[in-house]
């Protein structure tokens, strides 16, 4: 099986690379990836794929496995190189031994937490004092890196902890808590309990678009605008529920941000997300600098 899925591993490598695929192989993944790229001016030259599997059952002569795969880009545009990271959830089917069946696994939705803040769509009340804060902006970029695809145990690890993930990161950007034990005010962490805006993804983006004291940010036109440490939401569906946060954490060749997230979790990865298979045609965004106290 691991022999398998190992091959299985080289081949989709080669999906990736212009010069080595074979036109009569499709994979979805790499074809996504490979029409992002060429509207971006950009190819990648390299790719390693490797596998860790989390789960296995036997049934008769049939296995079922469940592994992730860590995909490793290696990407060329104008003279700049960089590698972008990402690992998925798939699922495989082996019949004594060989492989006949393997899928992504589609997680319900990307959403910073399960529980919903009561009124998504109305803007929290802010009656504190302003606090006198800079945001650093090289820690938050620091912590992105260092737990994009691991979970710092000293907070709760959410089934889907994008937006618990971003809010670490701008705390570890030195960016004030206020609100607490209050759920629906401000933005907070605190032992066992927490801001619905520290973990839910649509209600991380009602508070940095309308906090005026604690941490507080502000809505930009344009994603080249976007400094390292700033903020993207993403409304998948355009249907006005944002479901997905990301950091910048670097720029392109172009000057075009590139982000770290969780849930889906991804380094120095284009920003659009035109190559997941979250991504529709309805999708919106709201691009938010960080603002010093």
């Amino acid at each position: 099986m691991n022999k398998a899925l190992q091959q299985l591993f080289e081949f989709r490598a080669k999906h990736f690379i212009t010069s080595e695929r074979n036109a009569k192989d499709i994979f979805p993944k790499a074809e996504r990836k490979l029409e992002t790229m060429a509207k971006r001016s950009a190819e990648i030259v390299k790719v390693k794929v490797s596998g860790n599997i989390f789960e296995s059952n036997v049934e008769e002569e049939f296995e079922h496995v469940n592994y992730l795969a860590h995909y490793q880009y290696l990407i060329k545009q104008k003279d700049h190189l960089y590698m972008e990271e990402e690992v998925e959830e798939r699922a495989a089917k082996f019949y004594k031994g060989a492989l006949i069946m393997d899928e992504e696994i589609v997680l319900p939705a990307i959403e910073g937490s399960k529980e919903s803040s009561p009124l998504p769509g109305a803007a929290e009340e802010d009656n504190g004092d302003r606090i006198s804060y800079s945001y650093n902006r090289l820690k938050a970029v620091q912590y992105a890196e260092r737990w994009w695809n691991t979970y710092n145990p000293a907070y709760k690890k959410f089934e889907n902890n994008c937006t618990n993930y971003i809010s670490q990161c701008l705390r570890a950007g030195e960016a004030p808590m206020r609100g607490q034990p209050n759920r629906g005010t401000g933005w907070w962490y605190q032992h066992t309990n927490w801001s619905y805006s520290w973990a839910v993804a649509h209600s991380l983006k009602n508070y940095l678009n309308t906090s005026k004291s604690g941490l507080r940010a502000k809505q930009i036109s344009s994603p080249e605008q976007l400094l390292l440490g700033d903020i993207i939401c993403y409304d998948f569906e355009g249907d006005g529920r944002f479901n997905h946060n990301t950091i910048v954490t670097g720029k392109d060749a172009y000057g075009m941000p590139l982000v770290n997230a969780n849930t889906y979790n991804s380094r120095m990865r284009y920003w659009a997300y035109e190559d997941s298979s979250a991504y529709t045609p309805n999708i919106k965004y709201r691009f938010y600098t960080i603002v010093d106290g």
